[in-house]
């Protein structure tokens, strides 16, 4: 059976730390390919605060135009709003009945994760595989069964960050792929 890593995320925008824990747990792990779900509205944030979510998913895309087992993927474009992970895990699984899906998140996430809908369900049905983030432990989970922890690079860097600089019309050119920066730039976002 096939394992599929779920990344989910906003992707406001896409940055080098999404692409290097994508490349990590496809590279790096037992998965056989890692999904980038860009998720429309994500329960916990604002909407108003999100770019629109085609123009992310087109920046998902570009990032990921030459990368390998990787790829990007707009499920909950389809799926009632907010998007809750326990309806598209359950939905994808019914689409793909031969694939193992895997939850990736962060140890911050996981931090909040039994305020989730259905986390109890996700725990029983799901793997899910942490990446560290900073400052950000997660000891009272390190027994689980259903979680593997990671030694994926840290990353420190947020789309937050990205966002800030841009509106302040700092150089972000390291922190997103040039497609993505290009993409950016004629659209004129986050401005």
């Amino acid at each position: 059976m096939q394992k599929i890593g779920l990344f989910f995320g906003s992707f406001n925008p896409v940055h080098i730390g999404h692409l290097i824990i994508a490349n990590y747990m496809a590279n790096y792990t037992d998965l056989s390919e890692v999904w980038l779900v860009v998720s429309p509205h994500n329960p916990f944030k604002k909407k108003d605060s999100l770019l629109n979510m085609y123009d992310r998913l087109e920046m998902v895309n570009l990032a990921l135009e030459d990368a390998e087992r990787i790829k990007a993927n707009d499920i909950e474009f389809r799926l009632p709003q907010p998007s809750y992970t326990i309806d598209t895990l359950i939905h994808l699984k019914e689409r793909h009945p031969t694939k193992d899906f895997v939850l990736i998140m962060g140890s911050d996430n996981l931090l909040t994760l039994k305020k989730w809908k259905n986390y109890e369900i996700i725990l029983r049905d799901f793997s899910i595989y942490v990446y560290p983030r900073p400052n950000y432990g997660a000891d009272e989970w390190m027994a689980h069964p259903r979680i593997t922890f990671t030694e994926t690079p840290l990353m420190e860097i947020s789309s937050t960050f990205i966002r800030k600089a841009i509106k302040e019309h700092k150089n972000v050119q390291y922190f997103l792929p040039d497609k993505v920066l290009d993409f950016i730039d004629k659209k004129g976002v986050y401005l």
